[in-house]
Parts: structure tokens; sequence; C-alpha cells
């Protein structure tokens, strides 16, 4: 039985994955006046006179909700709400599993339907949001609406991609003795995960003498300053990138460089082209299910490292590693927003994991417990040390 047939059983079986269980039985009339009428009364005032107070006496202060409109699910594209809820119900089971965070999804039905304010008003429930399988560029103005809330709200496409490429890439640069100062990175695609990637990394290595050079493509070739139809995200980002102002396609793009980071589509990177490299490059081809270049392949034409994102290699570079910490972290600072320090603080405490990489081990496994653990830790200190934390003794 293949993988499609044995998951589709699994869900029919289950009815879904994800389920609301209550924290204690009511078994006696004093527990029901307590949980319910009359004794509920009392903590809806509190409430109503500190509005803080549910993250005390509700499930706020655990609760995430997941949001899409199902315009960018996966690999499959633009399938609707509906369609997305399985992806969804997957993200809050990991979110439980990994972190112990409550998440829900919250399906809008397409593209085309202006969601702003009404997750506005489904924040009163939630402790945070995720933003989740939201095409570009929508992604980037409905995250960009939302930061004032109140709450975090963070696109998972975008920050938790960007976070655990960038701690894979800090380890993966320890393998090769190379510095982010020095290097030049080759971002293929320029949606949602790529400007965020590069973002961060430009970010991060701002005290310490910045990236050599980054440059980012999208489908018609290099991304540089001046170039024509560019949307008013991929003009911003050229700003930072392409110092050279280099114009052409991949190919041309890959000659030098050190680092390649594919966020695109199956089988665009050739053996020549990671020829082309400087010696030992890094190879991250994300592509899922089928990266740009296969392991074999890149390994063959002389990378030192690779990283795909897949479970069946080494070093697979999932944001599973990263969003049930983030959010895990920014729950327990009861936090307003999720901003740049939170973010270096997880890809940090993420690369960390991993004291002394290999070319075969520059992260750790999605699966292990301690990764959400030191991500949250490290997330929650930040949200104190930047002043987006709440006061916790409530």
């Amino acid at each position: 039985m293949s993988y499609d047939e044995r998951s589709l059983r699994l869900h029919r079986i289950n009815k879904g994955k994800i389920e609301v269980r209550s924290k204690f039985k009511v078994k006696t009339k004093e527990l029901l006046s307590m949980a319910y009428t009359p004794g509920v009364a009392a903590v809806c005032m509190e409430i109503a006179k500190r509005p803080e107070l549910a993250y005390k006496y509700t499930i706020k202060g655990n609760t995430v909700a997941i949001v899409t409109d199902g315009s960018a699910v996966l690999g499959v594209g633009n399938i609707g709400g509906a369609a997305a809820i399985p992806v969804m119900e997957g993200k809050a089971l990991l979110m439980k599993e990994l972190a112990g965070v409550d998440a829900f999804p919250i399906c809008f039905e397409n593209y085309h339907i202006d969601f702003i304010d009404d997750v506005k008003n489904i924040c009163p429930i939630f402790g945070a949001i995720n933003l989740e399988d939201i095409a570009a560029p929508k992604c980037f103005e409905v995250e960009e609406a939302l930061q004032d809330i109140g709450i975090p709200v963070m696109h998972d496409d975008q920050h938790a991609t960007a976070i655990v490429t960038t701690a894979g890439l800090f380890n993966a640069l320890k393998v090769t003795g190379h510095k982010l100062s020095e290097v030049k990175v080759i971002i293929n695609g320029a949606g949602a995960a790529g400007i965020a990637t590069a973002k961060l990394l430009i970010h991060m290595s701002k005290n310490d003498g910045g990236v050599g050079d980054i440059i980012l493509l999208d489908s018609k070739g290099t991304i540089f300053k001046g170039r024509d139809n560019l949307n008013k995200y991929k003009e911003a980002i050229a700003e930072e990138t392409n110092k050279n102002l280099i114009d052409g396609s991949l190919a041309e793009a890959m000659k030098g460089a050190d680092v390649f980071i594919g966020l695109s589509k199956a089988g665009l990177v050739s053996k020549e082209m990671v020829q082309s490299m400087n010696k030992d490059p890094i190879i991250f081809a994300m592509a899922n299910p089928n990266p740009e270049i296969m392991p074999e392949e890149a390994l063959a034409a002389g990378a030192k490292v690779i990283g795909t994102g897949r479970s069946d290699y080494p070093n697979q570079i999932n944001n599973v590693l990263a969003f049930p910490g983030i959010f895990r972290g920014a729950l327990d600072a009861c936090a307003k927003k999720i901003n740049n320090e939170m973010k270096v603080a997880a890809a940090k405490g993420l690369a960390e994991l991993v004291p002394n990489p290999r070319p075969d081990y520059i992260l750790p496994s999605p699966l292990d417990p301690d990764v959400a653990k030191a991500v949250a830790k490290a997330v929650e200190k930040a949200a104190c040390d930047t002043g987006v934390c709440r006061i916790k003794d409530m």
C-alpha cells in the first residue's frame, strides 16, 4: 500500500487528526457550577475589568490559530480552504505533539477574499496567529496588516523556513570553513520563503560584516535594482542584494557562487552548474517532493554539504524544526509580536543543537524532543529582552 493510500485510510478512519478535550471531568453539580453557571460569571467579570487576565484564566495563553486561504498549499498550489484542512490539521498536530501548543485551523475559501478584519476579530481567543500556505504577494500584505494587533502573527512559510535555512547554513559554513561575510549566496525562488531568507541572512550578518552577496532569482532570472516588472517586495530586496547588478539566468548566477538555496522547482540545477561554483559548495535543494538537484548528483559534482526538504536524505531542512518552538516561546512570553530578534534567537538556538556539524549532520532531527524546547527558550528570552513580552504574574 502506497503512502497516498495509507494516508487516505488514516484520515478516513480517524476523521481528521485533532480534537478538543476537556481538562477535567464535570462529575458533580459543584464542578458544573464552577465550570459554567453561576460561577463562570465571576471569571468573565475579572477578564472584562482586565482583558490581559484571559492569559491566566482561559486557553488564550496556549492557543494558536492556523489561518489560510488554501492558495499555496504544500506542493499542490491553490486548492482552497476546505482542501487545505488536512495540512492545517497536520500543523496543529505537530504543534501539540512537539511543543504542547493547542492550535486550530481557520480556513477561508479562496485567494480573493480579504480576511484581515476577520482575523483581527477572532484575536480575543487566540494567543498567536500562524499564517500558512497563502500565496505571494498576499501573504506579505496580510502579515504586515496584522503586526500591531497585540498578539504574535507569523507567516510560517516565510519565517520558519528562513530560520531553519539560516541555522543550517551557519553550521554548513563551519564545515566548509567559510565566513558568511565572504560567500556568494544564490537563492532561487523569490517568493515568500526566498525573500524572507534573504532578509534574515542580511539582518543576522549586519554585526559581522554582512553577507558577501546574495542574488535572488525568479522565473525571469536574476533580481537586481532597476529591473522591470518587479513587485514592491522584490524591489525592496533588490536594494540590498546583487551588488554587481548581475543580469542573467540561474546558470550564469551560480558561476563562482559558494551557496545555492533552492526554493523553487525540481530539476532546475545540473551537475555542470554545481561544478561552476567555487570549491566545496553548499547545496540546499529544498523543492518538494523532488529537489532542484538530487543529492547524489550534487555530491558527484563536488558539493561539500547537501540539504533537502526530504526525510529520506541527511540534512532535512524542514520548518517543523522551527515553528512549534517559536510559537511555544512566544506564548510563554505572552508576547505582543514576533520580532527579528526572536527569529535570530530561534536560528541560533537551533544551530547550537549541533555543536560539531559534519557534512551529513548540520541540523537535528525534526523529531528530536529537545528541538522545540531549545527554540522556545531562546525565543522567550529574546521576547523579554526586547520588551515585547507581557508581565507574566497577572
